[in-house]
């Protein structure tokens, strides 16, 4: 079954709370999808070792052509997460604390992790790595796609801008394993939440208790 199958299928149990929206889990899978294929297809022209990963897309050329067409589809949603997002992901003193313990997030030490809102602060962490990420590899891609374009004179500018490509992309790309790796492996149900949109009140209590207390009306 699909995430946007399983998405428009999900029938919400007693007790349940709406993590993400439908359009919010549109937009978060269209981000990272799209990322992914422009990772898969960076890396194959990154390294002679990984253009295997073009010929499992394609071809070399369907790569190339498809690869800044697709970026440009990330670089919208990403505007898109900015949109729907962008409010929730502005640090406050609670994440501040959060980040200044993450070693109890990262062992599951839920006594030791301080609270959180709807979002924690490596969350928000990783939303503006992928926000500013997106905006580099915009501007440095658009100069890699149309080179023919740049003048003699200023051809140094090609060397700059493929410097800023690769920083960009290992930047997002060690982020988003760590992001992916979080979700799949240290926190249980975060797949769950993104592709059918809710989580229990008990993983809402645990591990974004501010949010919790904050959607039931609770005081505690």
């Amino acid at each position: 079954m699909s995430a946007t199958t399983a998405a428009v299928s999900h029938v919400p149990h007693a007790g349940e709370l709406e993590r993400y929206t439908f359009t919010e889990r549109i937009m978060h899978w269209t981000n990272g999808l799209t990322y992914l294929y422009c990772l898969a297809t960076g890396l194959a022209f990154y390294s002679p070792h990984l253009f295997w990963l073009a010929y499992v897309l394609g071809g070399a050329p369907t790569s190339r052509f498809w690869h800044p067409i697709v970026a440009l589809v990330f670089v919208i949603a990403t505007f898109w997460m900015h949109a729907l997002w962008g409010r929730d992901m502005e640090m406050t003193e609670v994440d501040k604390r959060w980040l200044s313990h993450t070693q109890g997030y990262i062992t599951n030490d839920e006594e030791r992790t301080p609270l959180s809102d709807r979002f924690n602060g490596g969350q928000k962490l990783y939303y503006w790595l992928v926000i500013y990420g997106a905006l580099l590899l915009l501007l440095s891609g658009i100069f890699l796609w149309i080179p023919e374009y740049i003048p003699r004179q200023y051809a140094w500018v090609h060397g700059v801008m493929v410097l800023l490509h690769e920083v960009a992309a290992l930047a997002t790309i060690g982020g988003f394993i760590i992001h992916v790796y979080m979700s799949v492996f240290m926190v249980p149900y975060s797949m769950t939440a993104i592709t059918t949109g809710y989580v229990t009140r008990a993983w809402a209590w645990t591990h974004h208790r501010l949010w919790y207390l904050r959607v039931t009306g609770r005081k505690e």
